[in-house]
């Protein structure tokens, strides 16, 4: 009785990481982010990001900033601070969606 319960536990497992492996999930493990792509938007949405600074400033040179710098949290969830794109210094947020707002 025990080797049925272990082989069925082992097949369980087996099973669970084949199908794990085969899910095709790529990218962001963000469930809000759906692609890799970077969106420029008028507004941050609100909500709080689950990107961490590395993960931030990837997105952003990702998109084209350079020189990416004292960038913090807001109060709003997202992140903020000053990069480069096209010669010019802006201050770029991005937001829990993956969203980047320049100014």
């Amino acid at each position: 009785m025990k080797r049925i319960i272990i082989a069925a536990a082992v097949a369980a497992l087996a099973t669970t990481g084949a199908a794990a492996q085969s899910s095709g999930q790529s990218g962001s493990h963000n469930p809000v982010v759906k692609d890799g792509t970077a969106h420029h938007v008028a507004t941050p949405a609100k909500g709080h990001s689950s990107f961490t600074e590395d993960q931030a400033k990837g997105r952003l040179a990702k998109a084209g900033y350079t020189n990416v710098t004292g960038l913090k949290g807001t109060p709003n969830g997202a992140w903020q601070g000053m990069a480069t794109k096209n010669g010019k210094q802006v201050t770029v947020t991005l937001d829990y969606k993956g969203n980047i707002t320049a100014r």
